[in-house]
């Protein structure tokens, strides 16, 4: 199957099937969106406007049988950091639409009236219906009713009412391989969806399958790279408690951002850790181990059950109960995990949304810890967009400024997640310099900060933290390209077959010669193509910087600050 360009034109309700560009052949994923957006996309547009255009991409890897390559990336203009954004997420939705030869769906203008489409792509190309039964309905009830609508299990790619609403935190969801909820998760990229009002997209590739150009050494290098991820211990770790490991770790650490960010450490944090929820998950019935793509291998993902031994959400993932827990105070695994359901079904970003309930929560909307508060706001005021639900739903900078406060803990008005950057440095400048508003993933320093994964660094010191920042995070855009999880680079700092096995996977699928330094310098390219969009839409280097409190106000148990001047920040791009 050809790999093809795939454009949908609200406006006039035209659809096409292209060619790739030379110029995007060698792209996927994350390096593709950001080329497109930052080709096409004019950085001054209003990014709910019809000059703002959505593009999803599968990464380069995905539709094979490579283990973990199973994330969609999908790019715009961020309407919640007025940057460019990648969000990308598991589900089925990129290997399918990497088998019908989409190398990127882009969806572009906008309808003139109020009507609602749904979006059905197939190797042939793409058909656009109009939809009424779904509009305004959860991504729950979305799936449910598009199990008996559809035929041949397709991948389904939706909004739910906060994307529908157009909120700055609005999601976009993917259908998993068990029928649950993935989430492109950060940016609002969901409202994006919105303004398009396209509710759904679903992907049927039929016995479409793709070519690989050395199929031999394809499977050698997959079994090489898969045995490396699974054999390597975080890998493990992860497999066994879920991501929610961490949070013991880093509340040791004295890094877990707690009642909006005044702590260190949660007094409840045994109440909420991995190894509990492990423990009540095996109680309740529901599996400890989950994958969140086909072919995924370290399956840190889980299914989470309610006291009666029914489901309750699955993914419940680490930063969603660091934000909903400690940073709010909720020391409850089933309070977090019905605000996580709701979220899920609303469409809204569970790290923004929970950190927004924490700035809430100083102003005196909420008590700290009033998790059945959160749940009956979600479903009472977000849910259906009220006055506060639409000021919540548009993130964590939106609170603060509606009711006054000061400690608001955002980069480029984006939530900063899980970690806090005065005990835990090099995530702080992770979250100053990202091109995309405050983002763990985009240069995870936890690994060499806490883990001592790929060596060691003091998270406390100033010391190696610009570097180790910067070489992660272009690490981390090459890898986004791929369709890899974020995970295989555990094994890729300490195993030396493992990032060979990864290029030879990439060398055998397209017939090619790539070298370290070529993935190397895709990182760089995308860093710099995202940056030059932000330049062009007014951004400065004077935005990247942490808020003020992180200067200012000493964090326990460490009693630390975030100490990089301005001039010490900027000297991450020196590349």
């Amino acid at each position: 199957m050809k790999d093809r360009i795939f454009r949908v034109n609200l406006t006039d309700m035209t659809t096409s099937v292209e060619d790739v560009p030379e110029s995007w052949a060698g792209h996927g994923g994350r390096g593709l969106t950001s080329t497109i957006v930052a080709a096409e996309v004019d950085p001054t547009c209003h990014p709910l406007g019809p000059k703002n255009k959505l593009v999803f991409a599968p990464g380069l890897l995905s539709g094979t049988v490579a283990a973990n390559s199973g994330r969609l990336s999908v790019g715009g203009k961020s309407p919640l950091t007025g940057t460019i954004k990648e969000a990308n997420g598991g589900g089925t939705a990129a290997q399918l639409m990497a088998r019908c030869g989409v190398k990127a769906l882009i969806l572009e203008g906008q309808p003139a009236d109020d009507k609602w489409f749904s979006l059905a792509v197939t190797p042939e190309g793409v058909t656009i219906e109009e939809e009424t039964e779904l509009v305004g309905k959860g991504n729950f009830a979305v799936l449910e009713t598009l199990s008996t609508r559809l035929e041949n299990n397709p991948a389904i790619i939706t909004i739910g009412p906060a994307g529908e609403m157009k909120m700055a935190a609005a999601n976009i969801s993917i259908k998993d391989p068990d029928g649950g909820i993935r989430s492109n998760g950060r940016g609002g990229l969901g409202a994006v969806m919105g303004s398009k009002r396209v509710k759904f997209i679903s992907v049927t590739p039929g016995d479409a399958k793709l070519e690989i150009a050395d199929p031999e050494a394809f499977k050698a290098a997959n079994r090489t790279f898969a045995k490396a991820l699974v054999d390597h211990p975080v890998s493990q770790a992860l497999g066994q408690y879920g991501t929610n490991v961490l949070v013991n770790i880093i509340n040791e650490s004295g890094g877990l951002p707690t009642k909006n960010f005044t702590q260190g450490q949660f007094e409840g944090h045994e109440k909420i850790s991995g190894e509990t929820m492990h423990d009540t998950i095996k109680e309740r019935g529901g599996r400890v181990k989950h994958n969140c793509h086909p072919g995924c291998v370290i399956q840190c993902s889980q299914v989470y059950h309610d006291a009666d031994g029914k489901k309750l959400t699955s993914g419940f993932e680490y930063e969603s109960i660091w934000a909903m827990g400690a940073d709010c105070c909720v020391d409850n695994l089933d309070h977090i995990a019905m605000a996580d359901k709701l979220m899920d079904d609303i469409g809204i970003d569970s790290i923004e949304t929970s950190v927004a309930f924490g700035v809430a929560m100083e102003a005196g909307i909420l008590e700290f810890g009033d998790g059945e508060g959160v749940c009956r706001m979600l479903k009472e005021d977000v849910a259906t967009g009220t006055g506060l639900g639409r000021v919540i739903g548009n993130g964590a900078g939106s609170v603060g400024r509606t009711y006054g406060v000061t400690r608001v803990p955002v980069v480029k008005n984006q939530a900063i997640p899980a970690y806090d950057p005065r005990a835990i440095k090099g995530i702080g400048i992770t979250y100053a310099t990202s091109t995309q508003g405050a983002d763990h993933t985009m240069g995870y320093t936890i690994a060499t900060n806490i883990l001592n994964v790929g060596g060691a660094v003091d998270p406390l010191t100033k010391e190696g933290q610009v570097e180790l920042s910067r070489n992660l995070q272009i690490a981390t855009a090459a890898i986004d390209s791929t369709g890899m999880c974020l995970f295989i680079a555990f094994a890729a700092l300490d195993n030396e077959e493992c990032l060979p096995a990864l290029i030879d996977l990439l060398n055998a699928r397209f017939g090619i010669s790539l070298t370290a330094d070529d993935v190397v310098n895709l990182g760089k390219y995308i860093l710099k193509t995202e940056r030059e969009f932000n330049e062009k839409a007014g951004f400065t280097n004077l935005d990247d910087r942490l808020p003020e409190f992180f200067y200012n106000e000493p964090l326990s148990p460490h009693n630390v600050v975030f100490d990089f001047s301005g001039e010490e920040i900027d000297t991450f791009w020196d590349f």
